[in-house]
């Protein structure tokens, strides 16, 4: 059974922070690989949208103010920086209503809308984040499922662009199915 926003968002949650817990001190400043980001801006990105997406669900009108790069919202130890942000961001998600709408710097949508393209950044940006340390992760074939069932309906124009996915990489046959969402996703996984 395909999953739902609300659960692809916690598993990416969970999957992102198993990520977190296995980078080391030293890992931080080493380069990801998004473009002219190091570890610590994948982790920015991801916890300012974090903080974002759980004040909408708890019903209140953030403001969004990017950051850049954004590992500059990240301050003193990275791992803990993390850590209190992801178990509000649980609470927030737990048996919300996902048809109900809400005002988003993309216009109203309802709360499944606009969870989900947040849950495929957690996959992936949890990947670019072991990629940082060293490490190579397996990401499950749901959230691979569930990636495309939001991403491949939006026109090429706007997924291939600098804010979404860069051109799709080319691999070799005999890829993982990782390597190929990854490869998918514009980044290299070789």
């Amino acid at each position: 059974m395909p999953w739902s926003p609300d659960v692809a968002f916690l598993s990416g949650l969970d999957f992102f922070d198993d990520v977190v817990r296995s980078v080391g001190p030293q890992d931080w400043q080493r380069p990801s690989p998004c473009a002219g980001w190091l570890a610590v801006d994948v982790l920015g990105h991801i916890g300012i949208g974090t903080d974002f997406g759980t004040k909408l669900l708890r019903g209140e009108q953030p403001e969004w103010h990017p950051v850049d790069p954004p590992g500059q919202a990240v301050s003193g130890d990275p791992a803990h920086w993390w850590a209190v942000k992801v178990g509000p961001a649980r609470e927030a998600v737990q048996g919300v209503d996902l048809a109900q709408e809400r005002d988003s710097p993309r216009g109203r949508r309802s709360i499944g809308q606009g969870l989900s393209f947040p849950a495929v950044d957690l996959f992936v940006h949890g990947w670019d984040l072991a990629r940082s340390a060293g490490r190579d992760v397996e990401i499950p074939d749901d959230a691979i499922a569930f990636a495309h069932q939001v991403l491949d309906p939006m026109p090429t124009e706007r997924m291939r662009s600098p804010a979404v996915f860069a051109p799709e990489v080319e691999l070799p046959t005999g890829a993982t199915a990782t390597q190929r969402f990854i490869a998918w996703s514009g980044r290299d996984p070789r």
